[in-house]
């Protein structure tokens, strides 16, 4: 490795530290932003471990969830690429530990890659440090580390995929660098996030059109560039499909549940949402918090930066000087198209749904109503195979932000190259100085210490390998009562089920909320359970409740703190 990039990635290490500082410290012990789905992926880290080297069955299904039936954990996030960053550390420290570390790496090699793309198109390694910056630490970023998203913090493998995927469109002759490295990086994608993959293909169409109106017709008649075409096209094919497989499969065996246009309109972004700071920022997110108030600020944080945006109109402004301007035209395509798409179904602003008109335009057009408008994912969501799916279109924004880190860098290099050299480290010290006040979100807080109820300890050292059920029954879906058979060691009825219930969860339910009743102590014993455990706290009357189990037959045999376990004679 050259000297260079070592120090770059040094700097992102430095850094990252930093931007999650004090977290380095206690990495064995807890995460950032109060649990969150957190809980669930350190969970998965620990089930990989388990399904691959102690019992060597493929960690895509688990047995031991949603018992007996078993739960097919395709039907949420499996991430392995993100697990197999964490596994390693997992098993030497902990699942936490493991599930930190790769939160790191993500900040660490999403700058780093940014940097390295702009180093190969510029040969400015400060340019690069600018734009690594920028792309490592977007507040999206920080957002989804913050709420426990490990897929979707998984943006290191994008600048990687687009370097490869515009080195292998422009090049005269063939060669197999650039193509690898673009199927490699969106293999990784696919084995990192449904949700990526399928925009990075979307907007991978947009890319290439960009690249042929932008570059010139005149590579259409060049065999090499349909060579490169064609190699990709079928090697990108594969690894996705294999790294879709799992889905796929679901979706044939049990079909993945499609969204309601309603319930997806919630989650389209509002132009506000590029403009309007992080509620994180550490001087001015509280008055932003409290101001706008986001519902759903981990997805809506899309915010380009103040210095990203006048880097890249710099950019703009002296593209002529760039040795491949077209490169500017068409990220700036593809930072157009995925911005329309976040939109989502229907116009928002300020995070909410547009129902009435301006003022302004109430006056011309005589009427109050918004019409109704439908967007472009409108007809993407009722056309497009798989497109409804999908149920946060927020995320598109993401392929805003990576374009504009892009063209950050470009527009930092053409402003760093016209001074001498001691002057330029100045300027890139005074830009990455302002980058990192726009973005820093403070030390972390809200720490949250992933573990166990005293009563999963208890059932631990219990010897009957029956299964545990939890009530009331709406727990049997919370991640925490997941994490918690980790040390329970027991078949548990339930799993961290969204969208896509399994049937057997769907069949019961009913049944189970009625709890207690003579139906639901029948059907537990159906079920093969052993073990009955009981949050006596979210019960008004618990005297009544515990007398009505006792009188279906099953006994008392543990309290620990609110919960009550009971189980057969």
């Amino acid at each position: 490795m050259r000297r260079p990039s070592f120090w770059a990635f040094a700097y992102f290490v430095l850094l990252t530290i930093v931007m999650t500082y004090p977290l380095v410290f206690r990495m064995k012990e807890v995460i950032g932003g109060g649990g969150g789905d957190g809980t669930y992926f350190i969970w998965l880290v620990r089930w990989y471990q388990k399904a691959l080297f102690e019992l060597k069955i493929s960690p895509f299904f688990n047995p031991y969830l949603n018992y007996p039936q078993g739960w097919n954990l395709a039907s949420t996030d499996i991430t392995p690429a993100m697990v197999a960053l964490a596994l390693p550390g997992g098993m030497l420290f902990g699942p936490t530990w493991g599930y930190n570390f790769a939160m790191f790496m993500s900040f660490v090699l999403s700058g780093w890659g940014m940097y390295l793309w702009i180093k190969d198109l510029t040969k400015d390694d400060l340019a690069g440090l600018v734009a690594g910056t920028i792309f490592a630490f977007i507040p999206f970023h920080m957002a989804h580390v913050i709420i426990g998203h490990l897929s979707l913090a998984g943006t290191q493998w994008f600048p990687f995929y687009f370097w490869g995927l515009y080195d292998l469109l422009k090049q005269e002759k063939f060669t197999w660098k650039p193509v690898l490295m673009a199927v490699i990086s969106i293999g990784l994608i696919g084995l990192t996030s449904p949700y990526y993959v399928y925009m990075t293909i979307l907007i991978t169409v947009i890319f290439l059109l960009g690249f042929i109106i932008f570059k010139g017709y005149k590579g259409l008649r060049n065999i090499e560039f349909w060579k490169s075409i064609l190699v990709f096209s079928l090697l990108s094919a594969l690894v996705v499909g294999l790294a879709m497989l799992p889905y796929l499969n679901f979706n044939e065996q049990s079909g993945l549940a499609s969204r309601s246009v309603e319930y997806v309109s919630e989650y389209s972004a509002s132009p506000t949402d590029y403009v309007i700071p992080s509620i994180h920022q550490f001087l001015w997110g509280k008055w932003i918090d409290d101001h706008f108030s986001p519902e759903y600020w981990q997805e809506s944080t899309l915010y380009i930066g103040l210095v990203t945006f006048a880097l890249s109109i710099f950019a703009w402004v002296k593209r002529r000087e760039l040795l491949h301007s077209e490169i500017l035209s068409i990220t700036t395509l593809v930072a157009f198209c995925a911005f329309v798409l976040s939109l989502g179904i229907d116009p928002h602003w300020l995070g909410r749904k547009i129902v009435s008109l301006p003022l302004v335009l109430q006056s011309i057009f005589h009427h109050t109503q918004m019409p109704e408008i439908y967007l472009p994912a409108y007809y993407l969501f009722r056309y497009l195979p798989f497109f409804s799916k999908m149920r946060v279109m927020m995320r598109f924004g993401l392929f805003t932000l990576i374009p504009f880190s892009l063209m950050a860098g470009l527009g930092a290099h053409m402003l760093l190259k016209k001074h001498p050299q001691n002057v330029r480290r100045w300027i890139a010290a005074g830009l990455l100085m302002l980058v990192f006040i726009d973005f820093y979100p403070g030390p972390l807080k809200g720490f949250a210490s992933v573990v166990a109820r005293p009563v999963d300890y208890w059932l631990g050292t219990q010897p009957n390998t029956g299964a545990v059920v939890q009530f009331p029954f709406n727990q049997e879906s919370d991640q925490s009562q997941v994490y918690d058979t980790l040390v329970s060691q027991k078949p548990f009825i339930g799993g961290f089920f969204n969208a896509n219930q399994p049937e057997q969860y769907k069949r019961i339910q009913t049944v189970m909320d009625d709890f207690p009743s003579l139906e639901s102590a029948t059907l537990i014993g159906q079920l093969d359970v052993a073990y009955v455990v009981v949050d006596s706290s979210q019960y008004p009357d618990y005297i009544k409740v515990d007398r009505d189990i006792q009188s279906y037959g099953l006994i008392l045999l543990h309290i620990s703190e609110s919960e009550y376990v009971y189980g057969w004679p």
